[in-house]
């Protein structure tokens, strides 16, 4: 063989085994909706090569940047598109390297380390493999990427949640409102991006903006450790970006099918007396879906579009549990949505995304009956509003070779309201008298009508300075967030009837005497809440990306947070400014080679105030009561439904709008003037290896601890006595277990005059002993939450025949507050939960919170049989979550409420003190059983002719049909010394096998 050959086809392999490897790091550093490509030059006996050009090209954009080598051989190409590109080195103006099938994957930097043949004018040119286990040992943040590609061979369901769910460690949240948990932390703790745009619901945190699963193209779940750009988050984050046009005219259509008769039926449930009272047999749904998109170029190398409108039809239909109502939804809306990207030069970058995942379901509720599966009249119809329009403009700018920035501008909006043909004709009318008489009497029981618009405007600047060894990472993050909400009652005039008995002389509520003979009264509510509401969300954030040495990244950042909530008049009413949150991480390339590091990290992410807290505690708030005498009742019809209205008499009484006339109250008696964030501390140790050049694996050990609460408390002292007397606060937006500060009765004259601190872990409950005599005070124990987890995974990347990953969690979630919502009690108001009401809700509260899953194995695997055909499969089985018997009272005063005791003697006494309790702890009563969820898929491929792809996938969800409890009904007692006859009774269940046919054609 000729030297000039050898040396060549030497410098070939060389090349190809660096594409999996790192001689020297280069900080890994990405932003939010792209990728970066870093690496260096090498030259004879690996000396660094200074001065060359390197160019990058997307292969399908024509996307062209070029840099020059610095005296290191050093080259960086921040905020990359993703994507596959071609990388070419030229020195002394001859071609001396070609990099082909590089790929650039969302927020993560590709590192390459390019030998050079400086002896010889010879084109080098290689071909580099993309089945290759590749580490970033630049990496210090833990995250999974999952490509479009890589899931249209898996069988997971179509959204962005399933995706996530394919990362170790996660768990589902509550049944009651979805959402995910990350190490730990509650469902309502997490951020989503779409192309660098926050859609996370700001209302109560759970749930955001989406759209149709063919739209996106890449997703990445970061679990921890995640950079200062991120933030609000004290869960993880799910980020993902859309597809984009390119310079080949692309047209498809989708079909998708999800047949009732492919469903199997849910199980009725039954109590231990053989009564139904889950009645779900009768419960399916057919949904169906067509999909359309165009994409290409407007102007070759320039401008692109992408272009997808989705038809939809969902038909759901149900039975009450009762078995006495059957509803049949219509749930039809289209999606639209659009990505245009100009790339103006190729230093200078536009892009647009825009669309709209508004829709409105309409549901018609009939009588039914269960036993002979007959229809009855129509007797309600409800109306579901959700989503709204979103888009986001991107500008990046490649202003030098070492100075890069990114401009985001974008909101969206999330409508949310929910009412019916009743609640528009109908008031609730409510008999209070006992029975047989008491109970619901109109023709509708919705106690409350909501309808909410949620307005996010967002402003992101990222900025990236390459300085020697040193990649400054720095910026702004701000948005603004605006609630417009209203609140009232059902029916004509926004009124509540409730029917009560009296007797001649009584004194009402208002201060009216209750006429002669009238011996029941009628009490008129009229309960309003209407305003904006907005919040400000501001951050700034740096960071220094240090390669210390040819082996070490040292990542050392700081985000500086504000959040500020606002009442219904404008005004700050919960403000937390300069909420710093360092980020310190390292990542060690153990042996040179890129084959194997070590990584840690240590930082602390704060979480916003969600806007409920604003609307439900700081808005204008009218509360109308008006009394009359009772006249009886007028006998009506609706929908074929008769029902009654009360005939109302002379009025007793002044009206009472003492409780709220409509504005905004002085507010500083009801919140803390001093109020600390709610953050959390989290540190990570790991470790990943390559196994050959197709298998990697790794573990990391994982603590999590989170710091305060924000809740609302009901304070009853003030701290001060007054003659032996305690004097009362209300219900208090503060820190549980910390110092409040509050405007308040300073002197127990009946006018708050002044400002009071009370120290919540001390006193702020006033104890009576069973005379009424104080006796002294009780605090409120403080949050406390941690989350400990060891981690093993293993991956096999995809190499045209199989691909595989699984992993292995042990895990150990451990306090006494889950987080800003309660899944022990299905309770979804963000900082509002019931765990702080009083100091006796959480009082010995302390063990393994709901998301406490000891045992969790996740596996996935494709395979592909020849051409035309290919398999997949996914697993996840995981161990239960802790039963605890939640009582209500407790040992200490005559509180009726939540708590971790239950009377076990003398409840029915009227002195408290002879009542005797036990401790009920968090998981007392084992937990739930072990669940297993199979997915399995075959998919076929072909050709049909030139440039046109036909895809069939068919994909069973819940393979084995497994239908195990996932949830139980956790109330001990109904009321004190009153057990709950339908405690332990499982209420939620795993959804039914269901299968899903998808047909795509791609031309």
């Amino acid at each position: 063989m000729h030297a000039g050959t050898l040396r060549k086809t030497a410098l070939v392999a060389a090349l190809g085994l660096c594409l999996a490897s790192l001689a020297a790091l280069q900080p890994a550093a990405a932003a939010s909706n792209d990728g970066a490509l870093s690496g260096q030059l090498l030259g004879a006996g690996e000396s660094a090569v200074e001065g060359a050009t390197v160019t990058v090209r997307n292969t399908d954009t024509g996307l062209t940047r070029t840099v020059r080598a610095d005296a290191d051989g050093g080259f960086r190409f921040p905020f990359l598109p993703i994507g596959d590109y071609v990388l070419e080195v030229e020195k002394d103006g001859v071609r001396s390297a070609r990099v082909e099938d590089v790929r650039i994957s969302l927020g993560n930097s590709t590192n390459l380390t390019v030998p050079l043949n400086t002896t010889s004018l010879d084109v080098v040119e290689v071909v580099a493999s993309n089945a290759l286990a590749a580490i970033d040992v630049t990496s210090t943040e833990s995250a999974t990427n999952l490509t479009r590609e890589q899931l249209q061979v898996l069988p997971v369901e179509r959204d962005p949640l399933a995706v996530a769910f394919l990362a170790p460690g996660l768990v589902k949240g509550d049944p009651a409102f979805g959402g995910m948990s990350f190490g730990g932390s509650s469902a309502a703790e997490n951020s989503v991006y779409i192309n660098g745009l926050n859609v996370t619901d700001f209302y109560n945190r759970v749930g955001f903006s989406s759209v149709p699963y063919a739209f996106y193209k890449e997703f990445q779940i970061k679990t921890g450790g995640y950079s200062v750009e991120f933030g609000r988050t004290t869960g993880g984050v799910i980020n993902a970006v859309t597809r984009s046009g390119t310079n080949e005219f692309e047209f498809g259509a989708e079909v998708l099918w999800e047949p009732s008769s492919l469903q199997s039926a849910a199980e009725d449930r039954y109590d231990a007396d053989g009564n139904r009272y889950i009645a779900a047999s009768r419960d399916e749904y057919d949904r169906s879906s067509l999909n359309v998109f165009a994409s290409g170029p407007i102007v070759q190398d320039r401008l692109f579009f992408f272009a997808m409108y989705e038809a939809r039809d969902y038909q759901p239909v149900n039975t009450s549990n009762s078995g006495s109502t059957f509803s049949d939804e219509s749930n039809d809306d289209g999606f639209w949505g659009t990505k245009l990207d100009w790339q103006i030069t190729d230093n200078h970058l536009l892009e647009l995304l825009a669309f709209s995942d508004g829709n409105e379901a309409v549901t018609d509720v009939y009588g039914y009956d269960f036993d002979t599966g007959t229809r009855g009249p129509l007797s309600n119809t409800t109306f579901t509003e959700s989503g709204g329009d979103n888009y986001a403009l991107t500008y990046t700018g490649y202003l030098t070779d070492d100075l890069s920035m990114k401009v985001l501008y974008g909101g969206n909006e999330r409508n949310r309201s929910v009412n019916s043909t009743n609640d528009i004709n109908c008031n609730r009318v409510f008999d209070n008298r006992p029975a047989p008489l008491r109970g619901d009497q109109g023709c509708t029981i919705s106690s409350i009508i909501e309808d909410r618009v949620d307005d996010r405007e967002a402003l992101r600047f990222d900025f990236e300075w390459a300085l020697g060894d040193h990649l400054l990472r720095f910026g702004l993050d701000r948005e603004v967030n605006t609630s417009e909400y209203s609140r009232f009652n059902p029916g004509p005039g926004g009124l509540r009837y409730d029917v009560f008995s009296t007797t001649p002389g009584a004194t009402l509520a208002n201060g009216g005497v209750v006429p002669e003979g009238v011996e029941a009264y009628v009490r008129t509510r009229r309960l309003e809440v209407d305003g904006e509401f907005e919040t400000e969300n501001s951050a700034y954030y740096i960071e220094d990306n240090w390669s210390v040495s040819d082996n070490v990244v040292l990542n050392l950042g700081a985000r500086l947070e504000g959040f500020d909530n606002k009442n219904g008049e404008g005004d700050s009413y919960i403000k937390i400014d300069d909420m710093f949150a360092p980020r310190l991480g390292f990542s060690w390339d153990v042996n040179g080679e890129g084959t194997s590091k070590v990584f840690g990290n240590l930082g602390r992410y704060f979480l916003p105030v969600a806007n409920v807290i604003n609307i439900k505690q700081a808005g204008g708030f009218l509360d109308e009561r008006v009394f009359y005498a009772f006249e009886g009742y007028e006998e009506l019809v609706n929908n074929g439904q008769e029902y009654l209205l009360p005939i109302l008499g002379a009025q007793i009484g002044p009206v009472d709008n003492s409780q709220g006339d409509g504005t905004v109250g002085d507010l500083r008696g009801e919140v803390d003037a001093d109020m600390d964030p709610v953050y959390q501390d989290e540190l990570i140790l790991g470790y990943q290896g390559m196994l050959g050049e197709r298998w990697s694996w790794g573990v990391r050990g994982i603590y999590r601890k989170l710091h305060n609460a924000i809740d609302d408390m009901e304070i009853t002292s003030n701290g001060i006595l007054c003659d032996g007397e305690p004097g009362s606060v209300g219900y208090v937006m503060g820190n549980p277990g910390e110092e409040v500060t509050v405007y308040t009765d300073s002197d127990c004259d009946g006018e708050n005059d002044g400002y009071v601190t009370i120290d919540t872990s001390q006193a702020g409950w006033a104890l009576y002993d069973d005379d009424g005599n104080y006796v002294g005070e009780r605090g409120f124990d403080k949050p406390r939450r941690n989350y400990k987890a060891l981690e093993f995974q293993i991956d096999r990347v995809w190499d045209d025949v199989w691909a595989f990953n699984a992993s292995y969690t042990l895990a150990y979630s451990r306090g006494n507050a889950e987080g800003p919502v309660n899944s022990d009690t299905d309770f979804a108001d963000a900082g509002r939960t019931e765990n702080f009401d009083d100091p006796f809700v959480n009082l010995d509260g302390y063990g393994y919170l709901p998301s406490d899953r000891r045992h969790q194995i996740k596996v996935r695997g494709s395979y592909a049989l020849g051409d035309h055909w290919q398999v997949g499969a996914t697993l996840n089985a995981s161990s239960g979550g802790p039963i605890t018997g939640f009582g209500v009272g407790n040992p200490f005063d005559g509180t009726n409420y939540h708590s971790f005791y239950v009377c076990v003697e003398n409840c029915t006494s009227d002195t408290p003190s002879e009542r005797v309790y036990r401790l009920s702890p968090r998981g007392g009563y084992g937990r739930l059983p072990w669940t297993y969820e199979v997915g399995a898929s075959v998919t076929y491929l072909q050709e049909l002719g030139e440039d046109v792809d036909l895809r069939v996938k068919l994909s069973v969800f819940n393979l084995f049909d497994q239908q195990r409890k996932i949830e139980v009904d956790q109330e001990a007692d109904a009321d004190i010394g009153e057990p709950n006859e339908s405690f332990l009774q499982a209420t939620s269940f795993q959804s039914p096998r269901y299968a899903q046919l998808l047909v795509s054609l791609n031309f």
